[in-house]
């Protein structure tokens, strides 16, 4: 694992349905570089799952066969896959959040997607633009 990754855990204690206790577990990293991403974050100042499990929810309700109890499950692993990043990806660059729009200079909303908040990329994707793209490995 590169040295730079700070990754870290939430373990909920629970007693039937309720949750009693959250346990923080560091996995990577030191904890100063675990303090110092979350004084960064502007969304959280404690390790928690609301990031996952926002994703977990978009990718569910972009992917059928992630829904639960469906019959839309995949019969092969590689589809599945191809599935999930297409959704992922497709996500991050095709799909503008309302949340992460910007007033321009004339007082207009400025869509932007999060691959554009990430300085990924300078617009919103068209599905078009998404699937003439090339497919590049990745080192």
């Amino acid at each position: 694992m590169p040295e730079e990754v700070v990754y870290a855990t939430a373990h909920k204690h629970r007693e039937g349905k309720r949750v009693v206790a959250v346990d923080q577990r560091q996995v990577f990293g030191s904890p100063e570089d675990l303090q110092a991403a979350l004084d960064a974050s502007t969304a959280s100042r404690r390790v928690n799952t609301s990031f996952v499990e926002r994703q977990n929810g978009t990718d569910r309700g972009c992917n059928a066969r992630k829904v639960r109890k469906t019959s839309r499950f995949s019969k092969d692993w590689r589809v599945h896959e191809a599935m999930t990043y297409l959704t992922m990806y497709s996500g991050n660059f095709c799909w503008s959040v309302r949340t992460l729009r910007i007033k321009d200079d004339r007082c207009r909303w400025r869509e932007r997607s999060p691959a554009m908040v990430a300085g990924l990329t300078d617009h919103v994707w068209t599905w078009a633009e998404w699937f003439h793209r090339p497919a590049v490995q990745s080192p």
